[in-house]
């Protein structure tokens, strides 16, 4: 008896090319019992009729335009390989002058932005931020929530904040918060 398309099985390297995702992104999804798998002795193997209905009810549309902002590399990549991963195009600035410029030519979705910084902090940066783009969702990364520079931004306007350390999954709730599927 031949499987129809709807019931054929795929195996990991297949699911992960059907998704555009590398194999890496499919074992987290794994490990977090976020997408439809059976295991088929030592190897996962996954229904793709399954796969289209997971994919349809995933709450994040891809391809939103994020600016991440951080002076540490490693934050910036983390949180880039992460949101490319999930389909949506990222712009990184080491420096609050690089956002700026970058806002000036460009229009964000949402924007990840380290509260301390030097030259300008996440602060003074998102007022500014605000004032060129005022409906931008923006999420403040920190490691001082209780700081002076926190009760400044607090006061020009509403934002998220995402404490470090953060994870994998921290970084998705948060774009999970902001850019929903409109379900109206």
């Amino acid at each position: 008896m031949k499987q129809t398309d709807t019931t054929k099985l795929m195996t990991l390297q297949q699911v992960a090319d059907y998704l555009q995702v590398n194999k890496k992104t499919i074992y987290r999804l794994l490990e977090q019992s976020k997408i439809p798998a059976t295991k088929v002795g030592r190897q996962w193997r996954f229904e793709k009729a399954l796969i289209d209905v997971w994919l349809s009810d995933r709450s994040v549309i891809p391809g939103y335009s994020i600016l991440v902002v951080d002076d540490e590399e490693i934050i910036r990549s983390l949180v880039q390989e992460i949101l490319e991963e999930l389909g949506h195009q990222v712009v990184c600035a080491a420096t609050s002058l690089e956002a700026l410029a970058l806002i000036e030519e460009k229009r964000f979705d949402l924007a990840f932005v380290d509260l301390k910084m030097p030259v300008m902090d996440g602060a003074e940066l998102f007022g500014r931020m605000k004032a060129k783009q005022p409906t931008l969702p923006v999420i403040i990364i920190t490691g001082y929530p209780e700081s002076e520079i926190m009760a400044r931004a607090l006061k020009q306007g509403p934002f998220a904040v995402m404490n470090k350390p953060f994870n994998e999954s921290d970084i998705i709730t948060a774009v999970n918060n902001f850019v929903r599927k409109d379900t109206g």
